[in-house]
């Protein structure tokens, strides 16, 4: 006899790795493409996009070690892959959120391995800098409208700012639960971890390794991830 609602066990939506762990994976991963877009791209952000239009703003005043056409190039590769995120989103709406969430992390995985392929085949080229910087901001945004859609709490996979104010601010200290405390001091430990990593690789290795290492990590999340929180 069949009942209504599904178990768990059942549901194929909830096969895989939870959403909370595959955000904070991929929390790491864009630890380790802004370590190699500011480290070895110009000093531009192709992740974090708060940071970006501040790496603009210097730019655009002359500060030496920032360019304008690889910031803009950034910015706009981001707000394209962004616009393709949330048409995606769309015509899932009501389906599967597995299904989605690995087409979309599919997506990611081979755009920022063919970054990877690139960097190996041609590094220091002008077009590299421009292609690993437009492939990677790209795929970093196409990733943040589905982030967006899912609607994680305090897992946006890029940016910490809101994190890190709620997490002072709902403290014991400052007289709130703290009941959302472990999920935001996992968030930035995870991007600690993952530009301290990055940096690592691009300074010893290149761009080509930790870009390879972020195409194989976000590829294990396409093919393991749930639907479910």
């Amino acid at each position: 006899m069949t009942t209504s609602s599904e178990t768990p066990e059942r549901d194929p939506e909830a096969r895989g790795l939870p959403l909370v762990t595959v955000l904070l994976t991929l929390t790491v991963v864009s630890g380790l493409i802004d370590a190699v877009s500011y480290l070895g791209l110009g000093h531009v952000f192709t992740a974090n996009m708060t940071g970006n239009v501040v790496v603009l703003g210097f730019a655009a005043a002359g500060a030496p070690g920032f360019s304008v056409p690889h910031t803009a190039a950034s910015l706009l590769s981001f707000l394209a892959g962004a616009t393709a995120g949330g048409r995606v989103a769309r015509g899932f709406d009501g389906g599967s959120r597995r299904t989605w969430a690995r087409l979309i992390l599919a997506a990611e995985a081979a755009l920022v391995g063919v970054s990877a392929a690139v960097a190996f085949a041609a590094p220091g080229a002008t077009g590299t800098t421009y292609t690993l910087i437009v492939l990677t901001a790209f795929a970093m945004g196409l990733r943040n409208a589905t982030v967006r859609k899912l609607g994680v709490p305090d897992l946006t996979t890029t940016v910490l700012t809101m994190t890190l104010t709620g997490l002072a601010s709902d403290s014991r200290a400052a007289g709130g639960s703290g009941r959302h405390s472990p999920r935001r001091t996992a968030s930035a430990v995870a991007m600690a971890v993952g530009a301290l990593l990055g940096a690592w690789l691009v300074l010893h290795h290149g761009l080509g390794v930790p870009l390879l290492v972020a195409a194989v990590l976000t590829g294990v999340l396409a093919l393991t991830t749930s639907g479910r929180e």
